[in-house]
């Protein structure tokens, strides 16, 4: 249930303040919402030439990918694996997001002369991939805390313009419609009042006072 406003000055006070409030900060909340959502297009844009890459990069590895089981004594797969991923952080309009570095693998160590002089290859080609495959999954979860911080100043720029600024501009019009009702009712009972005091003044004024001689004298008559 609603809470009802009072229908006071201090109450209008209260509301003009929350209103200054209200719209002080939606400038602000609206920068942030601009500057999350370049920076997301942005995202988005390296995610497109990240998602390429990938495709290009398996379109490498794809001729070995029959043959990799055949290879005694090699996993080449494992070997593809990033010992680490490397990142950064960056805050963008509040959020912290992860930044690609680079990706460690493990040291390759096999028999050059006991594998076949493709393996070379392929395990440098799936790495590649592994490369690109991780700068994907950073760069998605840059996306995804971008567009969950978004979300949440969206609503609230909705928050402030559709229900809070709307709402403290009503009671403000509401209250000072009030305020204004019992000054004009005020000051039409102060006239009234202020009329009765001067029709009592003018009574006053024109009653007939005798003095004792003359009331002797009227007597005698």
């Amino acid at each position: 249930m609603a809470k009802k406003n009072k229908l006071t000055r201090p109450e209008l006070k209260r509301h003009r303040d929350a209103l200054q409030r209200f719209e002080r900060y939606l400038p602000m909340l609206k920068l942030k919402q601009q500057q999350l959502q370049l920076t997301i297009r942005d995202v988005q844009k390296q995610q497109r030439e990240a998602l390429k890459a990938v495709e290009d990069a398996r379109g490498q590895f794809e001729p070995y990918s029959a043959v990799l089981n055949d290879v005694a004594g090699v996993n080449v797969r494992e070997l593809a694996q990033p010992e680490q991923v490397r990142t950064s952080s960056v805050n963008i309009a509040g959020v912290r997001i992860p930044v690609f570095e680079g990706t460690d693998f493990p040291q390759a160590l096999y028999s050059l002369f006991a594998t076949p002089p493709w393996v070379d290859k392929a395990l440098a080609d799936l790495q590649q991939l592994s490369h690109h495959q991780a700068r994907a999954d950073v760069l998605n979860e840059q996306h995804r805390l971008l567009q969950k911080e978004l979300t949440k100043i969206i609503q609230r720029v909705n928050l402030f313009e559709k229900i809070m600024i709307p709402t403290a501009r009503e009671a403000i019009r509401v209250i000072r419609i009030r305020l204004g009702d019992e000054m004009t009712a005020a000051v039409g009972r102060a006239k009234i009042a202020k009329a009765k005091l001067s029709e009592e003044g003018e009574s006053s004024d024109g009653q007939v006072t005798y003095s004792p001689v003359q009331m002797h004298e009227s007597n005698s008559q």
